[in-house]
């Protein structure tokens, strides 16, 4: 089944992802009472929703949406929508703000369970756009038993837009100094310092009154509604990577209403919201996200020197991880311009930044291994190596150059063509999307939903200390938060929420991890289950961001616990279908050693062998920074 054409660009979408946490006033006010209920056969102390929370959300009339049916844009038969919620859920005759929704129906409406609603993380990703990908990742067991539901958060895509800025040109004057995964020179540091400022004090004033009730709790309480408005008495649900943050929320604030709450790509939740006593560290180094990083590439590098020359190319320039640390030093001190081979066109000056940025790139792909081998080799031949014109040496470089520069050119029209698509998908739908808010709506739940330190001119050392512990990749996520300073984002939301983190809901939440993230570190999802009383680990030894998708045995999992509520067995440890480095190298005759088959090639002969039909989910990338800008 082929996606229609604007469909599969939305889906590509690599809008802004990462983090947010959150602070309230009313932390003991929404601690939940107890239950007791039966559970697997047995009387166990479960907790319920607490009496303000619950007054908050029940006395809130249902809704009924304006809908239309959007089939024909979508592809599939669907219902779209809107719905009035309350901008502050303290005062429900109030303010209202717009969301939307896009919902698939079940085939088998007389038999179908309920509702699943899902979220592709971000924050700023579009439950929209995961909806409309749905019939292509997900299982017809779920598709057949379920309506699926996808929401854009408030603030965000189709719903009422968060607004920074006045108009597109205040925006793009205003945070020009973050045109870079992050800065490495004084100048670059000095303009990135001011743009977060910037940024930080738009948003605390052009942007409200929405930047101040745009907390996960906020959106967790939207969907509670709609869950109501759908006719489900208890949530089902399946979030990533920030995803995760939204169903851990939710099953804290409405233990009771839980039925199957799944996240995969987990944030550790207590680093995410922050304390008092961590504070003076900003929530994208709270997280560990750089540790993940560095944990994935270190792996990569390790499994490249056991497999060797054979299967791994980087492998025949000396050892791997040595090779990789000469790579960052002399890109540190020599940045090189990157061309189209055949042509000699520039495409952008390859910086040291722009190297972590676009490994971070490679690493969301469960085919992580091959893509890094692939760069690496590039980056090192580039750097160090001169070949003849035309040896056998010089093309297989031209190959690995050119697989490269495909590579970029790819990730840089599916954003263009996603936001093309997005406008595109908004007239056709009928919503009305006024400007491109993504860096607002992303920058706007980071910083309101989580506790960050007073100066924006510390974010250096902050960065310098990361960096000690994640690398690269740890100064990339910490200037991420730069413009969460307090002293300059000073708008708050008093009915976000920061703990804890240790209900026990009436049914099991399944926490799903996968070793080798590079975004949202395998210790979030141990730390997250750890605190959910009624919680079950499922661990999985896949490369890339989030597990569902990457195995016949994630997928069934998560599968039988959407259809049954029933989790798997504790310690089920999962095996990815794409294990790294099984395809070997090999010369044709008189040819030096080079790749005979992309890595995208790859993917599909293993996907083939592995009787793999389904595609991945479109989770949302993490940071803007993500992609290299040219």
């Amino acid at each position: 089944m082929t996606r229609p054409r604007v469909v599969r660009q939305l889906v590509g979408s690599l809008a802004a992802l990462a983090l947010v946490a959150t602070p309230t006033a009313v932390q003991a006010a929404q601690t939940p009472t107890h239950d007791v209920a039966s559970v697997g056969g047995s009387s166990i102390r479960t907790d319920v929703t607490s009496a303000k929370e619950a007054k908050r959300v029940d006395g809130y009339r249902t809704p009924k949406p304006e809908t239309f049916d959007c089939t024909e844009v979508i592809g599939v038969r669907s219902e779209c929508g809107t719905v009035k919620l309350p901008l502050d859920y303290d005062r429900p005759t109030g303010t209202k703000t717009e969301v939307a929704y896009l919902r698939i129906p079940a085939k088998d409406q007389k038999n179908k369970i309920g509702t699943l609603f899902l979220n592709p993380g971000g924050p700023g990703g579009s439950g929209i756009d995961i909806a409309s990908a749905a019939p292509y990742f997900l299982s017809p067991a779920v598709l057949k038993k379920f309506d699926v539901v996808g929401v854009d958060p408030r603030g965000i895509n189709f719903s009422d837009n968060v607004r920074c800025f006045k108009n597109i040109g205040a925006q793009a004057s205003g945070l020009s100094g973050l045109n870079v995964a992050f800065p490495t020179t004084t100048r670059e540091t000095n303009a990135y310092l001011q743009s977060s400022k910037t940024f930080g004090k738009a948003c605390s004033s052009t942007g409200e009154p929405l930047s101040a009730h745009m907390s996960t709790a906020n959106v967790a309480r939207d969907m509670d509604v709609m869950r109501r408005m759908f006719g489900d008495k208890q949530l089902t649900y399946l979030g990533f990577s920030y995803g995760s943050y939204l169903g851990n929320v939710y099953a804290n604030l409405f233990p009771d209403r839980v039925r199957a709450v799944t996240i995969d790509g987990v944030l550790d939740p207590v680093a995410w919201a922050g304390t008092p006593a961590t504070q003076r560290t900003p929530v994208t180094a709270r997280i560990r996200s750089g540790e993940g990083g560095t944990k994935a590439v270190n792996e990569i590098l390790r499994l490249c020197k056991k497999k060797g020359t054979d299967y791994c190319l980087f492998a025949s320039k000396g050892d791997p991880k040595r090779n990789y640390d000469k790579i960052v030093r002399e890109i540190k001190r020599n940045p090189v311009e990157i061309t189209d081979y055949e042509t000699g066109e520039v495409f952008f000056t390859l910086t040291y930044a722009d190297l972590v940025s676009f490994l971070l790139g490679d690493m969301y792909d469960p085919f992580a291994p091959e893509i890094v081998d692939s760069d690496l080799t590039f980056f090192y031949e580039i750097l160090f190596e001169e070949f003849d014109e035309g040896s056998a040496e010089a093309q297989a470089q031209a190959d690995l150059q050119q697989q490269f520069v495909d590579r970029y050119q790819e990730r840089k029209a599916e954003a263009d063509a996603a936001q093309a698509a997005k406008a595109t998908l908004a007239q056709d739908l009928g919503f009305a999307f006024p400007y491109y808010n993504e860096a607002d709506s992303f920058q706007t739940v980071l910083c309101t939903d989580s506790i960050n330190p007073k100066y924006v001119g510390n974010w250096r050392q902050y960065a310098d200390r990361a960096a000690s512990t994640g690398t690269g990749f740890g100064r990339l996520w910490t200037w991420g938060s730069a413009p969460c300073a307090e002293k300059d984002w000073t708008v708050e939301d008093g009915d976000a929420y920061r703990g804890p983190f240790t209900a026990k809901t009436k049914n099991p939440v399944l926490v799903v991890g996968n070793y080798w993230d590079p975004a949202t570190n395998y210790d979030g999802a141990v730390r997250a289950a750890s605190l959910l009383p009624n919680s079950r680990l499922l661990s999985s030894d896949n490369f890339g961001h989030t597990a569902y998708g990457t195995s016949a045995c994630v997928n069934t999992a998560v599968d039988t616990y959407l259809l049954t509520a029933k989790v798997p067995q504790a310690g089920t440890r999962c095996r990815t279908d794409y294990p790294a480095f099984t395809e070997p190298y090999y010369a044709e005759e008189g040819e030096s050693a080079r790749r005979t088959i992309t890595p995208d090639e790859i993917q599909q002969d293993a996907e083939k062998e592995a009787g793999i039909a389904r595609e991945l989910p479109p989770v949302v990338p993490p940071m803007p920074g993500a992609i290299p800008r040219g």
